[in-house]
């Protein structure tokens, strides 16, 4: 203990350099904007490239359970490729909507940082702007939904999680095709979700798929769970059903960002509603 203050003491004059030295820079970062905004996008650049770095490890020691979900995933494709095409005798008619061909795009992103655990659940990602994301967009995985995207640089982006109480998709029962809102609300469980304003008088059976309306910024049809139990009433006219999510957001390392080249003429269109009300 004596050498240990021997040695600051001999040396307070370093020590004193550098904590006024910090003091100093925080300071300047403090009150100047110019200074405050370049110390900002210099850490988040830093912190960025260190979560890539870690979930790349993480990353490699799932490869066999990544290999496995993405052969599944090209099975499945193969078989929605055939659904689209009718074979006929004379000649193979293609069933696209012409309107719905090419609508949307993926971009395929790793996670580079995700929470799971918390009151209100945020993904990074390791594609940005020069990516072509844009705030607003979709992210989902061979599975199911994870969230929409929030903030945007140029290398990275942050996601709003679907385990986030300020998400909201639109959402449709398989058989009956009614209509609910899909909401985290304050659920602790990262394996649940709730569908919100389905009507008392429909009848929900546990195990009934779920899945996205088309009527948000994700395409309609992509599965997001199955009921897991029914009759949880909210009050009035309607009901809650929670739902057992499809995607396991505690093992999630590579996404998909969807891209709809249909969004701007659609949000345009629909501005011209809210001028004229």
């Amino acid at each position: 203990m004596k050498n240990l203050w021997l040695f600051f003491v001999r040396y307070n004059a370093f020590f004193w350099f550098v904590l006024f030295f910090v003091i100093s820079i925080l300071l300047v970062v403090r009150n100047n904007n110019y200074q405050k905004s370049s110390f900002i996008n210099s850490s988040n650049v830093v912190v960025g490239s260190f979560y890539e770095k870690l979930n790349s490890w993480k990353s490699y020691l799932a490869l066999t359970e990544t290999n496995e979900s993405l052969a599944q995933e090209n099975a499945s494709l193969r078989q929605e490729l055939q659904n689209y095409i009718a074979k006929d005798t004379i000649d193979s008619v293609q069933l696209v909507d012409s309107i719905e061909q090419g609508r949307y795009e993926f971009i395929i992103a790793d996670v580079a940082n995700n929470s799971v655990n918390q009151k209100s659940n945020f993904l990074t990602l390791n594609k940005g702007s020069k990516d072509g994301v844009v705030k607003g967009m979709g992210v989902m995985t061979s599975n199911g939904v994870v969230g929409t995207v929030l903030n945007v640089s140029a290398n990275f982006s942050t996601v709003q999680s679907l385990l986030n109480p300020n998400t909201k998709i639109s959402v449709t029962l398989d058989s009956t095709g009614e209509l609910g809102s899909l909401v985290w609300g304050n659920n602790i469980d990262p394996r649940y979700a709730i569908v919100r304003d389905i009507p008392n008088h429909v009848v929900v059976k546990k195990g009934q798929k779920v899945f996205t309306s088309g009527f948000s910024i994700y395409p309609k049809g992509i599965n997001v769970g199955a009921v897991e139990e029914t009759g949880i009433t909210s009050g009035e006219s309607f009901l809650d059903v929670r739902i057992k999510l499809s995607t396991n957001f505690s093992n999630l390392h590579h996404v998909y960002i969807v891209k709809d080249n249909l969004a701007g003429e659609k949000q345009a269109l629909e501005a011209l509603n809210d001028d004229n009300g």
